[in-house]
């Protein structure tokens, strides 16, 4: 028996498989769950660029980090579970390459799968700092299992590093290596950590915290050389260390789906609320995509933990024969030593910050636009963290002459909605 799609003959079913999903992340992970969960039939393969089966990612720059657990601790599901679901797990497996047209997927190995639908969530890599010995091998990242077994074993003989960038993932690592005794020094083109997107408030929240673990915070500074991979210039000092770690972003990997054919935008993979890309049977979710949100009427640009989930799970269902949108507000939570932060918001940015200080240390930022909550920043305040999605997700519903709840001070008022 054969089965056809134009253009190719498969000589058997076990070379087509219902579902083919690259990239062995979060959105991967899920849409491959969601698909099984939907009904979907024939063959589920999970095509990675990873040696190990999916894998939260959160604990590498924390308590992995820190030793305080390993890695038997972070695998997304048990070996039996993919059995029993029936989803193949095509590991170490790179270069992959794309024909849309005949519904066929190539790896780097020469390993070759026939598909019905195609989940594409390759995810990100870590972007290279534009500056002379940024590519130095001895210069850290940290995205992958592989990354986080490198950082933890030099961390172990190391007494001092540089993080470059005071993203999340930054600040997280920085305070998890002070933790272990590391002397941590955070370079950062930034005034103060998350200060463009968060607000001055929020930003000296988090510069404390650093400043509490030990962790000395150089903001405002371009690092324009990297020597030996543990020499770093910037324009006013040289820092040595034992450790370099480059946080500085990342890059989404769509060079398959370009190379394909699939339309691009901002370098990644555009497509509809239901994940689905221009090609029939093609969708993409995570890092990689640039999705419309149905709720915010535009294409939103994410790089969040649980939007990857959400997004691979729309792609997984619809891919088996569903109709779900992605319509929630995006958000996410960091947590930098002992501290937990949640937030939440559109991205289009604000007019006003208010932070609001809570007993016992916790406090909430505020984010307005034209008078509407678009944001949402907690620290140990759960109740404001879920009535501000609520409300950021009227936030264009809401009719241009209805106030919403003022947040000066307490926010019982809020609460109370």
């Amino acid at each position: 028996m054969s089965t056809s799609f134009p253009g190719t003959e498969f000589p058997d079913n076990d070379l087509l498989a219902g579902l083919v999903v690259i990239g062995g992340g979060p959105a991967g992970h899920s849409a491959a769950a969601a698909y099984r969960t939907a009904g979907g039939g024939g063959r589920v393969v999970i095509i990675s660029a990873d040696a190990a089966p999916p894998y939260q990612r959160p604990p590498l720059s924390k308590e992995f980090l820190r030793g305080e657990s390993g890695e038997d601790d972070l695998p997304l599901e048990s070996a039996e579970y993919y059995r029993d679901n029936e989803i193949e797990l095509w590991l170490a497996q790179t270069g992959y390459r794309l024909d849309l047209d005949r519904r066929i997927v190539t790896t780097g190995t020469q390993r070759t799968i026939g598909y019905r639908s195609c989940v594409l969530a390759m995810g990100c890599r870590p972007a290279t700092l534009p500056v002379p010995g940024a590519d130095h091998a001895d210069v850290l990242h940290l995205r992958s299992l592989a990354d986080g077994r490198l950082l933890r074993k030099a961390a172990a003989d190391a007494s001092s590093v540089v993080v470059i960038g005071s993203g999340f993932i930054g600040c997280e690592a920085a305070v998890s290596l002070a933790t272990r005794g590391l002397a941590v020094t955070v370079l950062s083109t930034e005034e103060l950590p998350q200060l463009t997107r968060l607000g001055r408030a929020a930003a000296e929240r988090i510069a404390g915290w650093l400043a509490d673990a030990g962790v000395r915070l150089v903001g405002g500074t371009e690092v324009t050389e990297i020597r030996g991979g543990r020499t770093v210039h910037t324009a006013g000092e040289v820092v040595e260390a034992d450790l370099v770690l480059a946080a500085a972003g990342v890059v989404p990997n769509s060079a398959p789906a370009e190379r394909a054919g699939l339309p691009l935008d901002d370098g990644r993979i555009v497509v509809d609320e239901r994940m689905g890309t221009s090609v029939p049977g093609v969708f993409a979710a995570g890092d990689v995509a640039l999705a419309r949100n149905a709720a915010a009427g535009r294409s939103l640009k994410v790089e969040h933990w649980g939007e990857a989930l959400r997004m691979g799970e729309i792609a997984g269902s619809n891919a088996a024969g569903g109709q779900q949108k992605w319509s929630e507000v995006p958000g996410f939570w960091s947590t930098i030593g002992d501290h937990t932060v949640k937030y939440s918001a559109w991205g289009d940015g604000y007019d006003n910050a208010e932070l609001v200080d809570h007993p016992g240390g916790g406090f909430t930022v505020w984010y307005r636009a034209a008078g509407r909550i678009v944001g949402v920043l907690t620290h140990r305040a759960d109740k404001d963290y879920d009535t501000g999605q609520q409300l950021i997700a009227g936030s264009f519903s809401a009719s241009p002459g209805v106030a919403q709840p003022t947040c000066t001070g307490a926010t019982s008022q809020i609460r109370s909605m």
